[in-house]
């Protein structure tokens, strides 16, 4: 059940969240007051501080949209496919299946020397709005990062479920190509708002209305950008799974694949109102919906089906969120630490220095987040890392 917070008669913020900074609740409470929100916000339990909007919240809109709210990394999400396998059908010694994920899932900063034949495929039917107004490098990196990881957060596991179920997970978005978009919206929204003399408490929520022609250029882009994220988890997973049946001597089969956006916006009906929902950081769990909820690199991630709880807006968390910054997670915790917490797992432990801000240490407790929401999803699975693969860089 959430923690009401008021401004007077106004209802600003439902909040989840049991362990939250003062910081992060006063940024939600400035995003409430914007003129352009239509509702109060839906704080997830993992929300924390973030660019403008808060991370782990759920903001309704009804004729205005907030291009920072949705953020850079435009339908950054999850996908999780569950196998036939079990954990007496994986190979003894898993590094080789470490070793192939490298080979077969660009990460980091890196991306394809050439468009695979799949994303030539996609993008033929899905072409980038308005690429005349694209270079022609950015052009050709649109082709090119379909179907890698990137870096940060990001990352591919294979895991182990409750009952020994072998599942395979990953966690990216929108690349580079989402990121140059939102980012040329964003500085438009914010152009446009200090032209118009609209107001806003912080410039990073800045907003078109449905009545500028900015409006629907921004929608346009979004919704493509999200369903790249999408192709691109699909194409990604293919891949570890392609690396799974080269490495594992027990033929198997996809039981279910779930692909669910965390950093989007759509267009949905509340309490008789279309409205447009963005989730910065949090699922959609209307009821029925399949949901993954990762906690770091070192802890579970839970998956869920939606409870339809309305004052969620149908909406739950997208994972632990963050305790601590990358600089000070560097500056707090040590790589000895980080192994201990990485035992049992099969991971790049001779980068473990370039990972440190993402050690399970720089996280909250997924489990206490999980708790938090019991009234939002049901937990079908808690699964745990047996092979972490993330890019550095």
């Amino acid at each position: 059940m959430y923690e009401l917070r008021k401004d007077g008669d106004r209802d600003l913020v439902r909040s989840w969240a049991s362990d939250i900074e003062d910081g992060t609740m006063r940024q939600a409470e400035r995003s409430a007051r914007s003129p352009a929100v239509a509702g109060p916000i839906a704080l997830m339990p993992d929300a924390h501080f973030g660019l403008g909007a808060t991370i782990g919240s759920v903001i309704p809109t009804e004729s205005a949209i907030i291009p920072a709210a949705v953020g850079v990394d435009v339908g950054c999400g999850m996908v999780a496919v569950e196998t036939t396998l079990d954990a007496a059908d994986l190979p003894v010694k898993l590094d080789p299946i470490l070793d192939a994920m490298h080979k077969e899932i660009p990460a980091g900063f890196a991306k394809r020397d050439t468009i695979s034949t799949p994303a030539w495929r996609w993008l033929d039917k899905n072409p980038v709005p308005r690429p005349d107004e694209l270079t022609t490098s950015q052009l050709r990196k649109v082709g090119a990062q379909l179907g890698t990881l990137g870096g940060g957060n990001h990352f591919v596991e294979i895991c182990l479920d409750e009952r020994d179920v072998v599942w395979a997970v990953l966690h990216s978005g929108s690349r580079g190509t989402g990121n140059l978009l939102a980012t040329r919206h964003i500085r438009k929204a914010q152009g446009l708002t200090q032209k118009l003399s609209r107001h806003v408490e912080d410039r990073d929520l800045a907003y078109f209305l449905d009545t500028d022609p900015e409006f629907n250029a921004y929608i346009t882009d979004m919704l493509w950008s999200q369903d790249y994220a999408l192709r691109n988890r699909e194409l990604m997973m293919d891949a570890l799974l392609k690396v799974m049946k080269e490495h594992v001597a027990t033929p198997f089969t996809q039981k279910t694949r779930i692909n669910c956006h965390h950093n989007y916006t759509e267009r949905e009906t509340h309490d008789g109102r279309e409205l447009w929902i963005t989730r910065k950081g949090a699922i959609r769990a209307r009821v029925g919906d399949r949901g993954i909820i990762p906690g770091s690199m070192g802890t579970g991630t839970y998956i869920v089906t939606g409870l339809g709880e309305p004052s969620s807006y149908h909406s739950a968390s997208h994972g632990a969120g963050r305790r601590f910054g990358r600089k000070e997670a560097k500056r707090r915790f040590t790589t000895d630490e980080f192994k201990s917490k990485m035992i049992g797992r099969t991971w790049q432990s001779e980068k473990a220095n370039d990972l440190l801000d993402e050690s399970p240490m720089a996280y909250k407790d997924i489990d206490q987040v999980m708790r938090d929401q019991a009234d939002l999803v049901h937990v079908d699975h808690v699964l745990h890392a047996v092979v972490n693969y993330k890019g550095t860089g």
